[in-house]
């Protein structure tokens, strides 16, 4: 280390992926001051006020010279407050107030307030993922972020409610709070993930819909649904998630970090597979998800992943909006790219799509007393902004009509949402039995030339009919490939 330069280590996030950032520190004589030099956001830039006041609250003033903090790597553009507890650090290491044994070696992540104390950055969670798979073995956070920075394995957590904390803790003066020592603070309000009250048991009379969705949960196929207004769409899109299983261990983190780069902080992992659905208003950041001198926010579409994204009225949202949905159904990924920012997102996601068939919605309408008054070119315009391409990722394509009649209260009626998800999760355990030894574990997943490689082909007596239909380019490749998927999920 050069003499009177001292270090601390912090994360960049990018996404959810993580940089090592070293937070250098040196005294020069100049007269008093500080700046922050390497790229700082303006969050990050506005760190040397809360530093010098925060500093000065807990009785360790910064020294009276000129200090000059560098974000190294200095060509890697850094956003927000979470940077503030390494720069304190390796500024009062440099005013000779802290050690710096544990500085470099310990990635520092909390946001600094005036008076001292220590408080939870957006995606802290995704920071310390990062910094363990950055090799770090330790961690210093917030004391109110404890718990969700422990749902991380593999990576030692100290937490600390104060600066003053902090610098006991490097000092070896005292351990790391494990106990809330100002019990009149109020506590922070429970995160935990809300009951799911919605049932596919409120389904009445739609028993080929509900099979559909069952079909779709198996295999995570992508889902259109169409008809007229009352006919059960929503109802039948808000119940797929409660039939899907449980998040894996690693879907689990991946998430949890999505939710936490959202500004949501967490007590538990989330374990639930997460329903998104975006008002057909939202923009297309909000969305796709964007990023800007204040990092990356992601969008409904990496929010839903591993979960449902639910587009409700899907004529109605912009048709750039619709056609950026293309490349992430394909990829399973979402790139957000921006002048000085670069990110790729989670997006592997289970779409539905939900229409009516016409602005008016009695399109084909069978009841005599609803009779649809759009002409026939406002019907092709309205389900047109539906594009070729989009649609042609769509693995299940359903007509929903109205239910007529039921003969009883209970007519018609689909079984519960937990006997449905046994059924999807011992069909997801027959897909991963088959698909052993593959890079895939959901029939969703696996691409079309392999379903039509000479190992997995089926007899041509079995594929006749949309052999017949690619031949007359009623049918694309995709449409074909998506065909041999839902039979392989349905056997």
């Amino acid at each position: 280390m050069s003499r009177g330069v001292r270090r601390a280590a912090a994360i960049a996030l990018t996404g959810l992926e993580g940089t090592p950032v070293m937070v250098e520190a040196a005294v020069s004589h100049q007269l008093p001051g500080m700046t922050i030099i390497g790229l700082p956001d303006t969050a990050l830039a506005e760190s040397k006020q809360r530093v010098r006041t925060a500093s000065a609250q807990v009785g360790l003033p910064i020294s009276d010279r000129f200090v000059t903090v560098n974000l190294a790597p200095a060509s890697l553009p850094k956003q927000g407050s979470g940077f503030d507890l390494a720069i304190a650090l390796a500024v009062l290491s440099a005013s000779k107030h802290v050690p710096t044994a544990k500085l470099a070696e310990t990635a520092h992540i909390g946001e600094l307030g005036l008076d001292g104390s220590l408080r939870r950055p957006v995606g802290l969670l995704s920071a310390v993922i990062a910094a363990r798979e950055l090799g770090f073995s330790r961690v210093m956070v917030p004391f109110e972020a404890g718990a969700e920075a422990r749902l991380v394995p593999g990576i030692e957590v100290v937490t600390a409610d104060t600066l003053l904390d902090a610098i006991a803790w490097h000092k070896g003066e005292a351990p790391a709070p494990d106990i809330d020592r100002d019990a009149s603070r109020p506590a922070r309000p429970p995160t935990l993930q809300p009951l799911e009250t919605a049932d596919m048991s409120d389904v009445l009379g739609q028993e080929e819909a509900v099979e559909a969705m069952v079909v779709a949960a198996a295999g995570r196929h992508h889902v259109s649904l169409t008809g007229p207004p009352g006919s059960g769409k929503t109802l039948l899109a808000t119940r797929l998630a409660g039939i899907l299983p449980d998040l894996s261990p690693p879907e689990s983190l991946v998430a949890s970090s999505i939710a936490s780069l959202s500004g949501v902080s967490l007590d538990t992992l989330v374990t639930r597979p997460p329903f998104e659905s975006p008002h057909h208003t939202a923009s297309s950041a909000a969305i796709i998800g964007t990023g800007d001198s204040r990092g990356i926010r992601p969008g409904s579409i990496s929010r839903a992943s591993y979960g449902v994204l639910f587009m409700d009225e899907a004529p109605e949202f912009g048709r750039v909006i619709l056609d950026d949905l293309r490349e992430p159904l394909e990829s399973g990924t979402v790139t957000i790219s921006r002048a000085r920012i670069h990110a790729s997102l989670p997006a592997k996601l289970q779409l539905v799509l939900a229409a009516n068939p016409c602005p008016c919605g009695n399109a084909g309408s069978p009841e005599t007393a609803l009779s649809c008054t759009c002409t026939p070119n406002t019907r092709m315009r309205y389900l047109g902004r539906l594009s070729g391409p989009l649609i042609d990722r769509i693995d299940l394509r359903l007509n929903v009509r109205r239910v007529s009649s039921l003969s009883s209260p209970l007519s018609g009626r689909a079984p519960t949402s937990n006997d449905i998800r046994g059924r999807v999760i011992a069909a997801r355990a027959r897909a991963q039995r088959r698909l052993r030894g593959t890079p895939w574990t959901l029939n969703g997943e696996v691409p079309g030339e392999w379903l039509r490689g000479e190992s997995m082909r089926l007899p041509s007596a079995a594929t006749t009919t949309i052999d017949r239909a690619l031949a007359l380019g009623a049918l694309t490749v995709r449409g074909y490939d998506r065909i041999l998927r839902v039979h392989r999920t349905t056997k």
